[in-house]
């Protein structure tokens, strides 16, 4: 992809807001764009941090084994949003693993021009440090919920973020406009593809979720909250 188009991908980003165009072109000119399809790993847990990446179309899941062994979803990922940023800035290994879940297209840039920008730009640290304080929150609400919630709890607090972080609004409710496997649905919460397809299946016959090529439809969040609430059952 011509590094103009890559560059005013950049500049709509709320990440690089005030950064002088001509710097933009510069950081867009070192900048791949690459395409990966669903399930394609990025980078793995433990990878040298060679890249910071951006999301520009599609979703990236990011991804962390178990002492068991088992996949846990920290995060997904989407249009406009960086991640493997702090693992780059700092010189680190990847905390995490990331994978498609969807087709999708990102945008990476060496970590030295990022720093170097940073330096001359400390507000793009803030930015960065807005978006992680959001998924941080949200990992934390996710372990602890993982500690002390049954997984119907846990799953329809999930499917609530998503609606609200993730969700258009339609005449059926909002819609979650990617798909989530009933697999990585069990990654999220922490439990077995078994149980998930089970409770999924329930909701499905009672209304509380709907479904449509894939996609699940939220009908009402408020039903879904009082899943998520036993004491307002």
């Amino acid at each position: 992809m011509p590094a103009k188009t890559v560059a005013d991908f950049l500049k709509a980003g709320a990440m690089f807001a005030g950064v002088p165009g001509e710097e933009i072109v510069r950081l867009a000119a070192v900048a791949r764009e690459d395409r990966y399809a669903p399930r394609e790993y990025l980078f793995t847990e433990g990878d040298a941090p060679a890249w910071f990446w951006l999301v520009r179309s599609g979703r990236v899941k990011i991804v962390r084994q178990s002492r068991g062994g088992k996949d846990v979803v920290l995060e997904i990922v989407g249009p406009g949003e960086p991640f493997g940023g702090v693992a780059a800035l700092e010189g680190r290994p990847y905390p995490a693993s990331a994978q498609a879940l969807e087709a999708s297209t990102v945008v990476r840039i060496p970590p030295e021009p990022i720093a170097a920008l940073v330096r001359r730009h400390p507000a793009i640290v803030g930015e960065l440090m807005r978006m992680l304080g959001r998924r941080l929150r949200g990992a934390h609400d996710s372990v602890t919920s993982l500690a002390t919630d049954p997984v119907e709890t846990r799953l329809a607090a999930r499917l609530i973020r998503l609606a609200e972080e993730e969700g258009v609004p339609d005449a059926r409710g909002i819609v979650l406009p990617f798909r989530l496997t009933r697999q990585t649905l069990a990654d999220m919460t922490g439990t077995t593809v078994e149980t998930t397809i089970r409770i999924v299946s329930r909701w499905l016959k009672k209304g509380v979720l709907d479904e449509e090529d894939g996609r699940l439809i939220v009908p009402s969040v408020e039903v879904l909250r009082e899943l998520d609430n036993p004491e307002a059952r």
